[in-house]
C-alpha cells in the first residue's frame, strides 16, 4: 500500500521525492499527535480521510512496481531524509512554499513539494529514533 502511495504521490519527482513522502507517511505513523492521533498503521495512514491528493483523484490505485517497493521499504526500515526527516506534511503549491501550514513551519523544499514539520514540544514521537 505504502509502494502505491509513494508511486501516485511523487512519482515525476524520482526516487528521491518518493522516499520524502514513505517519510512522511512513516512519521505520521510514528507521531499520534496532532491530527494523526490514534493512526498505528499504514492502512489507517492512507486511508485516513483528505490526507493524499491522489487517493481522491484515483492515481493511487496505480500498480506498485519493483522500485516503489523497494523505496517503501526502505522508508518504513527508517531510512530519513531532509526535508521529511522529521515532516507531518507536505503539499505542492502552484508557487512559493508558504511559511506554515496547518500552523507548522517549512522545513524545506524537494523539487514540487514543500515539507513542514511539527515543533519537538508539540510532537515529541516523531524525532525519536527507531
Amino acid at each position: 500500500m505504502l509502494a502505491r502511495l509513494l508511486r501516485a504521490e511523487a512519482e515525476g519527482e524520482g526516487e528521491m521525492g518518493m522516499l520524502l513522502v514513505g517519510n512522511v507517511g512513516v512519521n505520521r505513523i510514528r507521531a499520534n499527535c496532532s491530527d494523526f492521533k490514534g493512526i498505528r498503521t499504514i492502512p489507517q495512514m492512507i486511508n485516513q480521510p483528505h490526507a493524499f491528493e491522489a487517493l481522491l483523484h484515483g492515481q493511487y490505485y496505480q500498480k506498485a512496481r519493483e522500485r516503489e517497493k523497494r523505496l517503501a521499504r526502505r522508508a518504513i526500515n527508517g531510512e530519513r531524509h531532509a526535508p521529511a526527516e522529521f515532516s507531518l506534511w507536505y503539499f505542492r503549491p502552484k508557487g512559493d512554499c508558504p511559511p506554515t501550514w496547518y500552523n507548522q513551519p517549512l522545513v524545506d523544499r524537494y523539487k514540487l513539494h514543500c515539507f513542514y514539520q511539527p515543533t519537538v514540544t508539540e510532537c515529541s514521537n516523531v524525532f525519536n529514533t527507531f
